[in-house]
């Protein structure tokens, strides 16, 4: 009996699973063809129920075969019962288009914004742009690794980082061009930079979740400002919501790094932001006392956890007239990373360096940023709105260099473990901090065929680095012996001030008419702007010697406070060529026009901006040139057409002239020692001029698909770019500053894919850039009495920067239904020059390098949330090396000269960590 219901059950099977099949389809709006991500789809009747995945699409597997009613839902969307027939086999395929709920339901809907921050708002507005357009996500950004604007940036096609010393992302390198060629909007409107001596942003001041979303301009048009030949970076902040929004979240972590090894602190708190001259006048004599001891007093622990967070709270009022959005974000980490350099030269007879000595350098640091944002809308009536932007940001940074040398080049005995040493710390404070205030108005008149922005601008940027503290102790190691000997004989201390200021005010305004012309709407539009920067900058140092030169660490004294100093210079050195003031006046006017068709859309016309640049030395010391100006005037064409292939693909081709001008720390002619090289600018510095031209086929065959296949070429000439130069006054000495030289070249191809499969999704991008420049170097020879000579000859090479390769691919999860979200992702940048050498074929290069990081989050239905956040997982350094090798070297101790190159530089930060939870209402 058993055997004839097993036999009974089998056929049974059989026939159900013959019977059974699956039911495919994908769901979209009907109003703006988006897919639908969470839509409930089930089958009635049945058991069988799933939500929709990230490209809209659904799957229903087992289902019997039969005439049955699927029932497709949304929320404040019409539910949609169709009758399907799966009589006719398996994957049956659906397309399946909600439309919005009734009056009572799209009234609510209305009154609440499209998603900005959405990944499918992204995609339509790369689709939509007149410019070649690259655009991250609000959304994107919320659940990548990345905490700063600076390692969002470097997800994007053609786009690579500059990493500070503990291993962040700083600066954006577009398209091979270094970061001096690219400008940085808040809102689309230019900011100053905190830097020092350029006129690029770091953007690792900006923390990413301010962000709504982060726009890369690859191409420019007449109504944007003309100084960018690498591309434009616009970061879009929080807008002011439709309904009350409040988004909180808060998170904590550790460095690896500061697991496996301790955290070198100071005690900051008694700094003085002034030097002694300003606080007692220019004539006054500084004694020891006159200097914090907390910048000598180190201590050793491990860190308190990284602490990471941020509040949005969001409301319109008075029948939604009035807009309010306020913004915070707070991060506190602990950063660092272990390091070995080495200090090379090239000497009379050889063709690649000798290493002279070795450095071990543990970095240590503190980081506290803070961000605000607000911004205040007033809609007056349809057709006039004010809006009120408010963005400041804080980078605070609290560093420790703890360092130890190894000299190579005198009494170096490695067989008997005899070496000359030098042990440095260095205690820096750095806080850079940028304000950005604008109002804006929007109006239209004559039945909307005249539109009018106008806007008033107030920016300032800050950098200041008081009591910037160093201290040098000589000693020997004898005998391998591991505890080498320090004395105070030829101990250096300085005190180092420095500060600059920008301060920007700026007008802007657009005028855009809209007329028929041969039976199309033609877009008419006229503008311009102008910018009053005001910069101002000053350095001062003092220096000291130990006044008992006979005291051995560990045994006369055990910390640097216990010791006495006498300063050589006791009324400072403000008295130097940078301290100074500088200012920039920019004037633009543009005219462009605007029209599209079926097939077409056309947009062209000429910018012209005007500069005036100068210079205001307040202690020349000499200098020929104490005063300097430069005055300009550029036109700046540009044309941009597209072609549309269908309602989903289109070609997208642009034609733009870009100007780069100079910073004003780099046409001071001022002179400073910096610890390895002297630095000088150059007062004949000219601005480059770049034509650039774009090619690149768009395809859209949905809201949450792309791909994107692009060319370009730039010729710059005159580009900039630093070198050493040999000083002719003072034989062998060199230093480094920047020219201008000849005419570079600069191409590429750009891919970019973005597809979802169901759950499942993949980002990926791909980058090849070859660029060209000519510049002169020495070269050494032996000339016919044997006697080695120097003499300049061209060498060609990539610009500064530029890496030939670059990649990313992210692969992704999504599941709406259990509230799930993870990536991971990986980036490669292939090998650039770090630093251009003086001496043919002895440029500093990067090694390529390849970074992954990862992140997941969890969401509950009470608008909780718990997220994870992993950094740099394969602990990848940073590696510097000449492409070269030189006898001379098989002695140093721990050199690499393997593939036939000289390691320089070695950078290890070792992996991050954060588990946070989010709250949404």
């Amino acid at each position: 009996m058993n055997k004839y219901l097993q036999t009974l059950l089998f056929l049974l099977l059989c026939v159900t699973a013959a019977n059974a099949t699956k039911l495919k389809g994908h769901v979209y709006d009907r109003k703006t063809g988006e897919p639908m991500v969470g839509a409930t789809v089930s089958l009635d009747k049945t058991n069988k129920a799933t939500t929709t995945g990230l490209d809209g699409s659904f799957e229903l597997k087992d289902v019997p075969k039969g005439i049955f009613n699927l029932r497709v839902s949304y929320i404040m969307f019409k539910t949609v019962i169709q009758e399907v027939d799966i009589e006719k086999g398996d994957n049956l395929q659906l397309k399946i288009y909600l439309e919005e709920a009734g009056k009572s339901l799209q009234e609510v809907t209305i009154s609440t914004k499209k998603n900005a921050s959405s990944e499918n708002t992204a995609r339509r507005l790369e689709q939509q742009s007149t410019q070649v357009l690259n655009v991250v996500s609000g959304k994107a950004i919320e659940i990548s690794p990345d905490l700063t604007v600076a390692n969002v940036i470097a997800r994007v096609s053609g786009v690579s980082v500059e990493r500070n010393s503990n291993g962040d992302g700083q600066y954006a390198i577009l398209r091979g061009m270094d970061k001096r060629y690219n400008y940085t909007l808040v809102n689309g409107v230019k900011i100053p930079s905190p830097d020092n001596k350029y006129r690029y942003v770091p953007l690792d001041i900006f923390p990413s979740d301010l962000l709504d979303r982060l726009e890369v301009y690859k191409s420019l048009t007449p109504n944007m400002e003309g100084d960018a030949v690498g591309g434009a970076v616009n970061m879009v902040m929080k807008d002011a919501p439709d309904r009350l929004t409040v988004n909180a979240n808060i998170a904590a972590g550790y460095s690896q790094l500061f697991i496996d090894r301790k955290f070198m602190s100071y005690d900051y708190s008694g700094i003085n932001y002034k030097s002694p001259s300003e606080i007692h006048g220019k004539s006054y004599q500084a004694t020891q006392n006159d200097f914090s001891k907390g910048t000598l007093s180190y201590a050793l622990k491990h860190p308190v956890p990284n602490v990471v967070g941020s509040l949005t709270l969001g409301q319109r009022f008075f029948d939604n007239k009035l807009g309010v959005l306020v913004a915070g974000s707070y991060q506190n980490t602990y950063r660092g990373s272990n390091s070995v350099f080495y200090n090379s030269q090239v000497v009379s007879t050889d063709k690649f360096a000798s290493i002279t000595s070795r450095s071990d350098r543990l970095y240590s640091e503190q980081q506290k940023r803070y961000g605000l944002f607000s911004k205040v809308d007033y809609v007056i009536d349809s057709r006039n709105k004010l809006s009120l932007f408010n963005t400041y940001v804080n980078l605070t940074n609290i560093q420790v260099r703890d360092e130890i040398s190894t000299n190579f080049s005198t009494n170096y005995e490695p067989e008997k473990g005899n070496a000359q040493l030098s042990y440095s710390t260095r205690s820096r404070l750095t806080e850079q901090q940028i304000y950005n205030g604008m109002l804006r108005g929007d109006h239209k008149l004559f039945d909307d065929k005249l539109k009018i922005q106008w806007s008033a601008v107030y920016s300032s940027a800050e950098n200041e680095v008081p009591d910037n503290t160093t201290i040098s102790l000589n000693g020997v190691r004898e005998n391998f012996i591991n505890r080498p000997t320090f004395l105070t004989n030829g101990t250096s201390l300085t005190h180092r001030w420095e500060r600059n200021t920008d301060e920007d005010k700026a007008g802007y305004l657009d005028l855009t008419y809209t007329a028929p012309v041969a039976g199309v709407n033609v877009d008419f539009s006229a503008g311009g702007l102008y910018r009053d920067k005001q910069r101002s900058s000053f350095y001062n140092n003092y220096a000291l010697t130990a006044a008992n030169p006979d005291l051995q660490y560990g045994k006369d004294f055990q910390n640097y406070t216990d010791l006495s100093f006498n300063v050589t210079n006791p009324t400072g050195a403000v008295n130097n060529p940078l301290t100074y003031d500088a200012s920039e006046k920019i004037s633009a006017g543009y005219g462009m026009f605007k029209f599209t068709t079926k097939t077409v859309q056309v947009v062209g016309g000429a910018r012209v901006e005007h500069t005036d640049q100068g210079y205001n030395m307040l202690f020349p010391q000499g200098e020929p040139r104490p005063q300097g100006s430069q005055v300009y005037t550029d036109v700046l064409p540009s044309l941009t057409l597209k072609y549309f292939l269908t309602d989903k693909e289109q070609l997208h081709a642009s034609y733009f002239r870009s100007v780069n001008r100079p910073g004003f720390y780099e046409i001071v002619p001022s002179k400073i020692v910096n610890e390895e090289y002297e630095e000088r600018g150059n007062p004949d510095l000219k601005r480059a001029i770049a034509d650039n031209f774009d090619l690149r086929y768009e395809l859209f065959p949905s809201a949450s698909t792309q791909l994107l296949v692009g060319g370009f070429y730039k010729t710059i000439k005159d580009p900039i770019e630093y070198i050493f130069k040999p000083d002719a006054t003072r034989g062998q000495d060199i230093y480094y500053t920047p020219g201008n030289f000849g005419t570079a070249h600069n191409y590429g191809l750009e891919l970019d894919f973005i597809k979802f499969f169901n759950k499942f999704g993949v980002k990926a991008n791909y980058t090849y850039t070859h660029s060209r420049i000519t510049t002169p170097k020495s070269s050494r020879y032996i000339d016919a009495n044997g006697n080695p000579q120097l003499e300049s000859v061209n060498q060609t090479r990539p610009l500064y920067g530029q890496s030939e390769h670059i990649a990313n691919v992210s692969l992704l999860y999504k599941d709406t239904k259990k509230g799930w979200d993870a990536q991971l992702a990986t980036s490669y940048t292939g090998p650039r020059i770090n630093t251009v050498s003086q001496f043919l074929d002895n440029d500093l290069w990067q090694k390529g390098f390849i970074q992954m990081d990862a992140s997941a989050e969890k969401r509950f239905k009470s608008g909780i949330s718990v997220f994870v956040k992993a950094g740099n997982l394969l602990n990848t350094p940073n590696k510097l090396f000449i492409k070269g090798t030189n006898a001379a070297n098989a002695n140093v101790e721990g050199i690499d000269e393997s593939n036939g190159h000289t390691l320089i530089r070695s950078d290890y930060y070792k992996q991050t960590y954060l588990i946070g939870v989010r709250y949404k209402l």
